[in-house]
């Protein structure tokens, strides 16, 4: 069963003053076909740098994809099913395909998640163990630990027998030459 994320939104009423506009489950949730138990929850997304605080307008309420748009970010939180409900049955490929990131999956790789994106991934588990997976090396991150992913060839393993919930800030960046 996919976490439910409380999502508080703050704005501006019609006299500028600061106010709570929306709270409540955070509505954008992608269940990935293909890899069963993996979900994507998006909570916000900006669409330019600096980003604008105007209006009303849920900035989530669009299609779940792995990328911010071109100068924007993503923040979402993940959760990750365990190695062993998926990696011998998944569609990686399927997945990838789900959330409009075909083009970021290294078809060449042993590992079927193994990706990269232009982006700069700012990872905090929130509950769980998780490995995070270079080409070179790995690394178990526990509850509490942050992850810097800076365009790197990546991918993540849950080796337990439990999830891991993993919130991402994604921030759009120059691909690397």
């Amino acid at each position: 069963m996919t976490w439910k994320v409380r999502r508080v939104l703050t704005g501006h009423d019609a006299k500028g003053r600061s106010t709570i506009i929306a709270d409540g489950i955070a509505q954008n949730v992608k269940e990935i076909p293909g890899i069963p138990g993996l979900a994507l929850t998006d909570l916000w997304e900006t669409a330019a740098a600096p980003a604008s605080n105007e209006g009303d307008a849920d900035a989530a309420a669009r299609p779940v994809r792995l990328e911010p748009p071109a100068n924007g970010t993503v923040f979402r939180v993940v959760e990750f099913p365990p190695d062993a409900a998926w990696r011998k049955r998944g569609n990686s490929h399927e997945a990838f395909d789900s959330i409009g990131a075909a083009h970021t999956q290294d078809r060449g790789s042993r590992d079927a998640m193994m990706h990269k994106t232009s982006t700069v991934d700012y990872a905090i588990v929130l509950r769980g163990e998780i490995h995070a997976v270079m080409e070179k090396g790995e690394t178990l991150l526990r509850t509490g630990d942050v992850l810097v992913q800076r365009g790197t060839n990546h991918s993540w393993s849950v080796r337990g027998s439990e999830p891991a919930l993993v919130a991402f800030i994604l921030v759009s960046a120059k691909p690397l030459s």
